[in-house]
């Protein structure tokens, strides 16, 4: 089953509860967004596995740790996410990035794709597919099921902000995907978007509203 976490750091919910505000800045909007994903993947790398390194220190010979294999890939849903992969990026910036374009359509609200571009080497890696709303989870599930087709089977979705249906649409469809959240909300209103939310993360980022 899906391993499910909402982040309770006082970082997050402070910076979450600034990103809330209708006042702030499209220039802030988008640095915070980028420091919320650093702290969401922070915890979501925590069980990344790790491997004996002999190295030099200026005084000794010692064993560190390092990450095994350093094969990561960030994979942000267009456009939105493209600002979470930046945070994460200054964390591991060796990372491969690859993106998957998706728009909701406004009527059926169902996900269209248009666009998928991905390493070569992705089914060696381990995967964080990130957005920053989880809404009906009609985005995340169809990028997972892209994901998978192509044969990537280690991933983890992160995103900002959540609501209890998308949640679960989500983890019922995809039980073997863990899932990070920096905030979990109360509902859907009846055009799909989230309560309290924070508006469209991407009109915010990108000034488009």
């Amino acid at each position: 089953m899906s391993k499910v976490m909402v982040m309770d750091h006082p970082l997050i919910q402070h910076k979450i509860g600034i990103m809330r505000d209708k006042n702030t800045s499209t220039k802030e909007f988008r640095a915070l967004v980028a420091e919320v994903a650093q702290l969401v993947y922070y915890e979501a790398s925590r069980n990344l596995e790790l491997a004996d390194k002999e190295i030099e220190t200026p005084l000794v010979k010692t064993t560190v740790k390092e990450i095994a294999g350093k094969k990561l890939c960030v994979v942000p849903i267009l456009r939105a996410g493209l600002h979470m992969a930046d945070g994460i990026l200054n964390l591991t910036p060796n990372a491969k990035v690859g993106h998957i374009g998706l728009y909701r359509n406004e009527e059926t609200l169902e996900p269209v794709e248009y666009f998928c571009k991905l390493p070569v080497d992705i089914t060696e890696r381990e995967v964080f597919l990130v957005d920053p709303m989880l809404a009906t989870g009609g985005s995340a599930i169809a990028a997972i099921d892209l994901l998978k087709k192509r044969g990537i089977d280690k991933i983890r979705f992160l995103c900002l902000i959540a609501a209890p249906e998308g949640i679960k649409a989500l983890t019922d469809a995809h039980p073997d995907v863990d899932v990070y959240i920096g905030a979990q909300d109360e509902r859907l209103n009846e055009n799909g978007y989230i309560l309290p939310g924070l508006g469209d993360a991407g009109d915010r980022i990108y000034g488009t509203k």
